[in-house]
């Protein structure tokens, strides 16, 4: 039989077959997945095979099989351990939702966010949240980050999960789609997926932080089929977000508006640092090119990310 990932809590997988029908499911020995080193090899989203097994009274399936992934995002921890965890697969999109208070969304971690999206080719929409909560300062910093995020190439849209404001803009770009949500604990995914679909009542109670920092390895992500044709899986809320198989010179390559420069570098393998006739810079020095997206270029670059808090870097200028 053959079904999709909706559920796993590391041991059991609830896999949905194409007939609708579900069943608790575990994995057949033990396995990888193409060389990929994660705590979890198997993932919510992922198209699997397995058989059923009659164990007394119960009756389980068992896992022997995971069909090529078209794409995966994955995340490493950022305690000591560097473990790797693949959060969710078979992704069309992911909603990264941004709050600029309680808690505070930096650009570093956007950033990250993003590189890391564009690296397994995942379309990534910026959803700026709590408009409901913002004056007029405020507002003026969303619509700042809004057009440096547009520059770039990112759909943006601003919106309020507690009120509704844009929620329909959300739920026409899900239509016929898997889509993941994901942002820090605390701005708001539970709120926006219960608007989006209030039969789901997914509980509102947020992740402690004192849980998440370094226990990426046991949180898990779920999917749901909503009514008006769409999947979305909900993750836990992430305080760090580490780079994963990224080599230095080739992090450039997942910021877009570095990519469409690169060739007019002097170097080939111009790391955007200090080398001469740099393009990158140069755009920099312009303005052309967003200051606060090249410094955390150069701190993945650095190594910095493998070190990464949300606390420890300023809001954007």
């Amino acid at each position: 039989m053959t079904g999709v990932v909706y559920k796993s809590t590391g041991s059991w997988y609830t896999i949905k077959t194409d007939s609708g029908k579900f069943y608790d499911c575990r994995i057949k020995g033990k396995f990888r997945i193409k060389g990929i080193k994660s705590t979890n090899p198997v993932a919510v989203g992922d198209k699997v095979k397995f058989e059923i097994e009659q164990i007394g009274d119960e009756t389980i399936g068992i896992i022997f099989e995971i069909k090529d992934r078209k794409n995966y995002i994955i995340r490493k921890s950022v305690n000591l351990s560097k473990q790797t965890h693949i959060i969710a697969a078979n992704l069309d999109q992911v909603f990264l939702i941004v709050t600029l208070n309680n808690p505070v969304t930096h650009t570093i971690f956007i950033d990250r966010f993003l590189a890391t999206a564009e690296a397994y080719d995942i379309p990534t929409v910026l959803l700026f949240n709590k408009m409901d909560a913002y004056g007029e300062e405020e507002s003026a910093e969303v619509k700042y980050l809004i057009n440096l995020y547009q520059d770039v190439g990112y759909t943006c849209i601003s919106i309020s999960a507690k009120t509704g404001r844009n929620v329909d803009q959300v739920k026409e770009l899900m239509l016929n789609k898997t889509s993941m949500f994901s942002g820090h604990s605390g701005v708001g995914k539970s709120t926006l997926i219960n608007k989006l679909e209030p039969f789901l009542d997914i509980k509102t109670a947020e992740i402690s932080e004192q849980h998440l920092q370094g226990q990426h390895t046991t949180t898990f992500a779920e999917m749901f089929d909503l009514s008006f044709g769409a999947r979305i899986v909900d993750t836990p809320g992430i305080k760090g977000f580490g780079m994963v198989d990224m080599d230095e010179d080739e992090i450039g390559d997942y910021f877009p508006e570095f990519f469409r420069l690169k060739n007019n570098c002097k170097f080939n393998n111009c790391l955007h640092l200090d080398e001469p006739k740099c393009a990158v810079k140069e755009a920099l020095e312009k303005d052309e090119v967003s200051w606060s997206r090249y410094r955390s270029y150069v701190q993945m670059v650095t190594g910095e990310e493998d070190t990464y808090r949300m606390d420890n870097y300023g809001k954007t200028d």
